[in-house]
């Protein structure tokens, strides 16, 4: 294993490990728990629990974060189309029908499922995708130094061009800091012809050809990804606490708008469109209010102008979707 790249990944990967074992570690003496060693073993913390635990951390630490988050998803799910959600469970219906060899009533499944889309085709002529489930998750799991993203950013490109795109993931998986909302679409173009193919093969007595068509149909939901960088997050609530800590002095003030300016760093530095203009622009405004703070002066119209052009940028760079080349079998997680 000579590749430097190779190198770079299994220690990656190693470190991933060692700050999860440190985590798990310190919360067990903060407990003050001492479980043995066949203990340990019986009560190895869940996917659900760890998951718990830091949902729970981002809300006592950041809750500024915790509040975008739910924002998000609640705007996720005001997307979703319940004659689209409805198909989708008819068509799982189906699938349990034909394992129980009860092919009327996959028959029925299948036709209730195909009612339910001729709707959403009269409904949505000129919608292709229509949206089915929602996941939101924060991932946060860059650096945040700068020089180490830039490291990995170089190595991360040197991968691609040797196609080494396995390693190359996994890097820029550790530049990722981000509110995500994962959406699953139903193809309009194509679900109704699976839906009419399986009911063909049901005739045909073909009920294993069938369930592999409705799987099909299910696995294959279009997956679009929404990201909110979590920098730019931090630095517009930054912004906001300096507003209310320049009431009180202006050095707590400016202190907190050399974070925010940090962290307007930290999101270019990590390619959530690192070179757009406005980050030139956001920076600039900081200093100059910076320079109003040290001058004394009335820097309220300045704070909220900073502050919309923030919101402003943050819902730019959430509205530009990213949609995979393939379609996700992702379905499970979406519901």
């Amino acid at each position: 294993m000579n590749d430097p790249i190779e190198i770079l990944v299994v220690m990656l990967a190693l470190s991933i490990l060692v700050c999860v074992g440190l985590a798990i570690t310190v919360q067990a003496e903060e407990s003050g728990a001492t479980p043995s060693a066949g203990a340990a073993a019986d009560t190895q913390p869940t996917h659900a629990t760890l998951d718990q635990q830091r949902k729970s951390a981002e809300r006592t630490v950041r809750p500024e974060v915790e509040k975008q988050r739910k924002e998000a998803e609640q705007q996720a799910e005001k997307t979703l189309d319940k004659e689209a959600i409805a198909a989708i469970e008819e068509t799982r219906q189906a699938l349990d029908a034909i394992a129980s060899s009860n092919t009327a009533a996959a028959l029925a499944a299948i036709e209730r499922a195909t009612g339910k889309v001729n709707i959403l085709l009269a409904r949505n002529p000129a919608t292709p995708l229509i949206p089915v489930g929602a996941a939101v998750e924060v991932i946060d799991l860059a650096t945040s130094d700068h020089a180490a993203i830039m490291e990995i950013a170089q190595d991360a490109s040197r991968a691609v061009d040797e196609r080494a795109f396995s390693a190359a993931r996994l890097l820029l998986h550790s530049l990722m800091s981000e509110i995500r909302v994962r959406t699953g679409n139903l193809r309009l173009a194509t679900y109704p012809t699976a839906l009419k193919e399986a009911a063909r093969l049901l005739d045909q007595g073909k009920n294993k050809q069938a369930s592999a068509v409705l799987l099909t149909a299910l696995n294959t939901l279009v997956v679009i990804d929404r990201v909110t960088p979590l920098p730019l997050v931090l630095a517009r609530d930054a912004i906001a606490t300096a507003q209310a800590e320049r009431q009180k002095g202006k050095d707590a003030a400016l202190k907190l708008l050399e974070s925010a300016k940090a962290k307007v760093q930290r999101s270019r530095d990590l390619g959530y469109a690192g070179k757009d203009a406005e980050y030139v622009a956001l920076f600039s405004q900081i200093d100059d209010l910076e320079k109003q703070i040290k001058g004394a002066e009335d820097t309220g119209s300045l704070i909220a102008s900073l502050k919309e052009k923030l919101s402003t940028f943050v819902r730019q760079l959430s509205s530009t979707a990213s949609r995979p080349s393939r379609a996700s079998a992702t379905t499970s997680k979406l519901d």
